[in-house]
């Protein structure tokens, strides 16, 4: 029995119908040439022999009696291949449109609560010949650094598969009573309690640091309070969702961020606050100051790979309202810098787990009242989007013995925050993943077109 950190346990309690919190991928899969097989039998038999590899595949929850504190991950007696692996063919002609439709349809539900929390779906009928991988796992089991390890755990580096391990014969066990998950809960709470205390003091230096950088740096003068415009994005949602993709070579990427003397991230921020104003050039109201992004950051210490949660969220302002693109690129480099030296200095007093008596009560009436207030106008738009990228392998994968060719992460948008931008490198390509509501972006499709434009006007002022 293992108890989910506040901040997995927090996934599960925002969850509504409206807004799921699982994260997924689309992988596409080139099938071996000359071989005919049924690549769905093919993918499940793979999995089949794999699953054990990583915890996330066969943990389930274990809900304490009335809902007191967050629940605990448990070993599943059995795993139910033939609900956890699915297939789909698309009609023909099976277009790129098609496929971005039918993943979309695939993000919006829910996963059962009752048994481990991911499902696969294998997407057949598209007209390059090609195999769609769609898969989705709780956000309450891992993030974006852990779903790389899960992968790394399903993923082959040639062709022919490599070895590995037997799963060991499990015992089947009753499911714990109330009385030992109370107690187990308990003395969690006491030991979370204790580590909290353990790390006070360094609680208290690094909020103090942090206070020193945010004056010494001019973060608090440059950006003060400000908050975003109001757009179409940062509305109250429904559950329809919407997903488009874009791939553009790693090294231009590279090339943009070398030539202002960037980070890859900065480019990555500087491409989407161009698409964005392509995006809303007609909208004067949400151009008119800055836009922010939410911008995930992972507070890993270097080799951890476990699957939980373990990342933070910094505030970046991407400059939608300079109209020079030289400008824009400068002034978001300036903030992402001032945004990671004032989140680099609060590392120690972030918390990702804290005592969670009374959590799951307290969850369940505020997230229905912040819905209703971000409906009203009544909260501030602290950020008008999520921009996340995950460096991945610079390598050829394959999956039972299918190159992958394309990895696009799937991600999640909440109200107020409608639309997410991740992605994933792989492979020498940037594979931009975008999901939105279809309230808040009904013609996805054009707003990866502005990222591809958007792309191509910072790569013209590298050539001029």
């Amino acid at each position: 029995m293992r108890h989910l950190s506040a901040l997995d346990a927090l996934f599960l309690q925002l969850e509504t119908p409206d807004t799921p919190t699982h994260v997924g991928s689309l992988m596409l899969l080139d099938p071996p040439r000359g071989r005919r097989r049924d690549p769905y039998a093919a993918i499940r038999a793979h999995l089949a022999a794999r699953i054990h590899l990583a915890p996330v595949f066969w943990h389930k929850l274990a809900f304490l009696p009335g809902d007191i504190a967050s629940p605990a991950w448990l070993r599943a007696n059995e795993v139910d291949l033939d609900y956890h692996v699915r297939r789909v063919k698309l009609p023909k002609p099976g277009t790129p449109a098609q496929l971005d439709a039918a993943v979309a349809r695939l993000h919006e539900g829910l996963l059962d609560r009752a048994r481990p929390l991911w499902q696969v779906v294998v997407i057949e009928g598209l007209e390059s010949g090609q195999i769609g991988y769609y898969s989705k796992v709780h956000h309450a089991a891992l993030d974006g650094a852990g779903g790389i390890a899960v992968a790394q755990a399903i993923l082959d580096t040639s062709a022919r598969p490599r070895a590995v391990s037997r799963p060991a014969k499990a015992e089947k066990r009753l499911p714990p009573t109330a009385a030992k998950l109370l107690g187990s809960a308990l003395r969690h709470t006491v030991s979370q309690y204790g580590r909290i205390l353990k790390g006070l003091p360094e609680v208290v230096t690094a909020v103090a640091r942090g206070a020193a950088v945010a004056l010494t740096s001019g973060e608090l003068r440059k950006r003060g309070l400000a908050t975003g415009p109001h757009t179409p994005l940062n509305n109250a949602i429904g559950s329809e969702r919407a997903f488009a993709t874009v791939q553009i070579p790693l090294a231009e990427a590279k090339a943009i961020a070398r030539h202002y003397e960037a980070k890859l991230n900065d480019a990555v921020l500087a491409i989407c606050a161009g698409a964005l104003r392509r995006q809303f050039a007609r909208n004067r109201k949400a151009l008119a100051k800055a836009m922010i992004a939410a911008v995930p950051v992972s507070l890993r210490a270097p080799g951890n790979m476990t699957a939980a949660n373990d990342v933070t969220m910094m505030l970046v302002s991407i400059a939608t309202q300079q109209p020079d693109v030289r400008k824009r690129m400068a002034a978001i480099v300036a903030a992402s810098g001032r945004a990671k030296r004032l989140t680099g200095s609060l590392r120690g007093a972030i918390p990702t787990d804290l005592p969670s008596l009374g959590i799951p009560w307290l969850m369940a009436r505020v997230t229905p009242l912040y819905r209703s207030a971000i409906a009203a106008e009544r909260i501030p738009v602290i950020a008008n989007l999520a921009i996340s990228n995950v460096p991945g392998p610079q390598m050829k994968l394959y999956l039972a013995g299918m190159e992958m060719t394309a990895y696009y992460p799937v991600s999640i948008v909440t109200h107020g925050l409608g639309l997410n931008v991740t992605i994933v490198s792989y492979n020498g390509s940037m594979d931009f993943g975008l999901v939105a509501a279809k309230s808040a972006v009904p013609d996805l499709r054009r707003f990866a077109r502005n990222i591809e434009a958007s792309h191509r006007e910072l790569m013209k002022t590298i050539a001029a």
